[in-house]
Formats: C-alpha cells, sequence, structure tokens
C-alpha cells in the first residue's frame, strides 16, 4: 500500500462511513488549492471509476484516482485532537512546504 493508515485514522473512517451507508469507501484525493498549491481532499465514493487505485484496509475501501497518487504516494494519514478540535493529519514525505494553518501543500 503506497498510503498508510494510523488505528485513529482508520476508526474515524469508520464512524464517517455508518453515517452514509450508500456510499462504496472513502475518496481521498488532492486539488489545487490554497497559498501552497494543493489540498488534500476527504470524500465519500459513490462509485469506483477505472481510474482509482483501490485499497482494503480493515473493511474500508479507500479510493485514490492515478492523478493524486503521486502527490499523496507514501502518506500516513492519522486523526487527532488539536486543542478543542478533531483534525485528520497527513504527514506527507512529498511535501516540500506546508501553509502556517495546514490546509494546503506543496511538491
Amino acid at each position: 500500500m503506497n498510503i498508510t493508515f494510523t488505528d485513529n485514522a482508520i476508526k474515524r473512517f469508520k464512524q464517517n462511513l455508518e453515517k452514509k451507508p450508500d456510499a462504496v469507501g472513502l475518496r481521498i484525493s488532492i486539488k489545487a488549492t490554497g497559498c501552497n498549491g494543493y489540498a488534500y481532499i476527504l470524500d465519500y465514493a459513490s462509485e469506483v471509476n477505472q481510474t482509482d487505485e483501490l485499497y482494503k484496509v480493515s473493511d474500508i475501501s479507500i479510493l485514490v484516482d492515478q492523478e493524486s497518487l503521486p502527490y499523496i504516494k507514501g502518506t500516513e494519514i492519522d486523526f487527532v485532537d488539536e486543542g478543542f478540535n478533531q483534525v485528520f493529519k497527513f504527514k506527507n514525505p512529498n511535501a516540500t512546504g506546508e501553509c502556517g494553518c495546514g490546509e494546503s501543500f506543496s511538491v
């Protein structure tokens, strides 16, 4: 697998998917945005596209499109407490920089 997930991230993914029973899994992608170039996108997947890489992690289907994969290959995804908030954190070895708020990254 090119992407790894902590136990906390998997637990949160499962909780989120329970709220969306028609989803076939979770989609991880990137889009050009933010002050540093790219942002991570986590969303429910309603179908598996021909260009998706499909990973099974603890009975969860994780889908990553071919265009996003090179940018997030080797990334570890965690779910952490930050003050009063809970957020997904991305430890991306490909990132050469991140904005101060952590919303976007550059490669």
